[in-house]
Order: C-alpha cells, then sequence, then structure tokens
C-alpha cells in the first residue's frame, strides 16, 4: 500500500501522476483511491510468498507535490 497526501489544492495533479506510475513488472491488481485532504491511495496485489519480497514500488512524487514523505505499509491476506 502506498499512501501520499498532496499540496493543499493539489490533489488531482498527485492523482494523476499515480496513474501514470509504470511499475518494472505488473501486479495482479492496482487500484488507485483518493481520499480527503488530497490524498491519494494505491493498493497493488502480488503473487509473492513473503511480505519481504523483492517488489516493485512506486516512487516519492516530487517533493514539491507532497507535503511528507509517503508511507508505505506492506498486507499478507489471511482469508
Amino acid at each position: 500500500m502506498w499512501e501520499a497526501r498532496a499540496v493543499q489544492g493539489r490533489g488531482a495533479e498527485l492523482l494523476e501522476w499515480a496513474r501514470a506510475r509504470v511499475l518494472a513488472r505488473e501486479p495482479l491488481r492496482r487500484e488507485v483511491l483518493r481520499a480527503p485532504q488530497d490524498r491519494v491511495l494505491v493498493l497493488t496485489w502480488w503473487e509473492a510468498d513473503a511480505l519481504d519480497a523483492e517488489l516493485p514500488e512506486l516512487p516519492e512524487p516530487d517533493a514539491e507535490l507532497i507535503t511528507r514523505p509517503v508511507h508505505r505499509w506492506r498486507f499478507e491476506s489471511v482469508e
């Protein structure tokens, strides 16, 4: 999971930036969401054996576009 908060009023620009990123390989599934306060969330699903597997990540956007460093988390399905 990748989450960033855009500078106020630039949420649409951050959303388009996230949509345009091409990863080194395609995940099983990718979903891009937006939230209040100009936040953008990208969820990706991968075929991987462990939470620490080497997987492509979305990079950091330009510092002028975001209010803080990007947050990244990895989860595994338990159901």
